[in-house]
């Protein structure tokens, strides 16, 4: 073996504990920023539609049904709509979700 000297070792030993701690602290750096970021893309989201228009698939996508915003039974392929628009859609014969009822929340019984 070689003659390293113990001072030698415990060099080498803090470069790579100095090379180590570099490497944590760009870590914690990089999940700081992804952090950040996540809180303003919260903070710049628009708000909730207070209805849903859920459309169907295909070339027209014709609305299928009309849900209260935030309902869980909502689909991906979902738009906002504003009060005059689900009103409308519920009076042109658009299903109204059995789990919100919209139909009920905007007064448009049959």
């Amino acid at each position: 073996m070689t003659d390293l000297r113990r001072i030698d070792v415990l060099r080498f030993l803090e470069r790579v504990q100095e090379r180590d701690l570099a490497r944590t602290r760009r870590w914690i750096a990089d999940e700081e920023q992804r952090e950040a970021e996540r809180i303003r893309g919260r903070q710049a989201r628009p708000p909730a539609s207070d209805w849903l228009i859920e459309l169907g698939i295909g070339q027209g996508k014709s609305a299928v049904c009309v849900h209260v915003g935030g309902c869980h039974m909502a689909g991906k392929r979902t738009r906002g709509a504003d009060l005059a628009q689900a009103r409308q859609a519920l009076s042109e014969g658009v299903t109204a979700c059995i789990h919100c009822r919209p139909d009920t929340e905007l007064g448009v019984l049959d």
